[in-house]
């Protein structure tokens, strides 16, 4: 037997062997140490797909180690059966195949390990209520439409202000500082035009109650321009037929309290220019309350036991939501009907509400996040208009408060609550 040096040092050369019985079994142990190779070589790249990148690195370091040390061991590892057919206990080639097998599994586990080491997009999800069981789930539904699953492929903060708008600056701030992927901004006019003034880069989904245009959050529906794209629901649109259907559930109301946030400027102005214009409409009277901390709704409340009122027209505002529980349990203490923009309140307590469907523009406010995600520019997304409505009564409060709820409004009614 010889051996000889090629182009690489660590080329091998064999004779060919003396006769057919010594080829075969030449072939034969060829056969099965190519065999065991494979899968050695398999079950490295499975091994190793597993393993991080620093682990990887460290073992082809350490295989490097070994063939720089001394290129006389891959010899030696050669005079031992490096004839096919000699008895070699498998020593052939061995070194030189648990290499070529490093580096394949190696190579396999880098992309693996770097996707996995790689962070997902982080969304920052903020709004001026407090969290509930429908919307946030409304939101994730309209990611999962498009691909992203919250825990999986992407992360979304949620920021829940409970009606503390003073943390609206600094929450920004933060978001902006991170670079989070996209701040999306469901439900409230405030914390859209935060995110606009604290950033014209990252992207932003709103879902806003007045015109984005006037808001000075988009240049126009159609094209919105700039860093930001999302969906008006109307929330003052449809004041007037909220409170056309309060004077239904209440015939012999008079005179009616509408409290407002004077911290929303937006809405509050809004709801001052458009609410006085349909109670005239059909003859009813108008006694503004505001209120825009818990004490205050308090105060309000303790103003309708002085100057009594028929009835309690809640304006649309992310405050008022975040406090149904505590508008709900006042007026049922004090006995009055209330109206509200929000489905959840009514199932808190209040009498009824007439408003857009925000689990469904929650939803799509997902739906535009995720194709964000995808690489859609906000500009290229116009701005959607709510096309869903829901009116809802309920049945129990409107007992507790005397009422009898004609037949024609429950048949209306999106929603009874008993």
């Amino acid at each position: 037997m010889m051996h000889g040096r090629g182009k690489s040092d660590f080329a091998i050369v064999a004779v060919k062997p003396a006769n057919k019985a010594e080829q075969s079994a030449a072939e034969l142990v060829e056969q099965r140490a190519e065999t065991k190779g494979n899968a050695n070589q398999q079950s490295a790249c499975r091994t190793q797909s597993r393993v991080s990148v620093s682990q990887a690195l460290e073992r082809i370091r350490q295989a490097f180690a070994v063939m720089t040390r001394g290129k006389s061991r891959m010899r030696e590892s050669c005079m031992y059966g490096s004839a096919r057919g000699a008895p070699s206990n498998g020593r052939p080639y061995r070194d030189r195949r648990e290499f070529i097998a490093l580096l394949g599994g190696a190579a396999a586990a880098w992309p693996v390990a770097v996707r996995a080491q790689q962070p997902m997009p982080v969304v920052g999800l903020v709004n001026g209520g407090s969290p509930d069981a429908r919307r946030a789930p409304a939101f994730r539904k309209g990611l999962n439409e498009v691909g992203y699953i919250e825990g999986q492929n992407l992360t979304v903060e949620y920021h829940w202000l409970d009606g503390q708008f003073d943390r609206l600056p600094s929450l920004m701030a933060d978001l902006v500082r991170r670079r989070v992927a996209v701040i999306a901004t469901p439900g409230g006019n405030l914390a859209a035009q935060a995110a606009k003034a604290a950033t014209t880069t990252i992207p932003i989904v709103f879902s806003v109650g007045e015109d984005p245009v006037k808001l000075g959050l988009v240049a126009s529906l159609a094209r919105p321009g700039g860093n930001a794209t999302g969906i008006n629901f109307f929330a003052q649109e449809v004041t007037a037929k909220r409170l056309g259907l309060l004077h239904e559930l209440v015939p012999k109301a008079v005179r009616v309290a509408v409290l407002v946030n004077p911290a929303n400027t937006p809405t509050n102005e809004a709801a001052l220019r458009e609410i006085p214009e349909a109670a005239r409409a059909i003859g009813l009277q108008i006694h503004v309350l505001k209120a825009s901390t818990s004490q205050e709704i308090e105060a309000a409340f303790a103003t309708l036991v002085r100057e009594p009122c028929d009835a309690l027209f809640v304006a649309a505002d992310g405050f008022f939501v975040a406090r149904r529980v505590q508008l709900a349990t006042l007026a049922t203490r004090y006995g009055i009907p209330t109206a509200h923009a929000d489905r959840d309140a009514v199932e808190a307590g209040g009498l009824m509400s007439y408003a857009t469907d925000t689990v469904d523009t929650w939803r799509q406010v997902g739906v535009y996040t995720g194709q964000i995600l995808k690489g859609t520019k906000p500009a290229e997304l116009p701005v959607l208009q709510a096309t869903k409505f829901g009116f809802a009564i309920n049945l129990q409060t409107a007992r507790a408060l005397g009422l009898e709820v004609p037949l024609h409004l429950q048949q209306l009614a999106d929603e009874v609550i008993e």
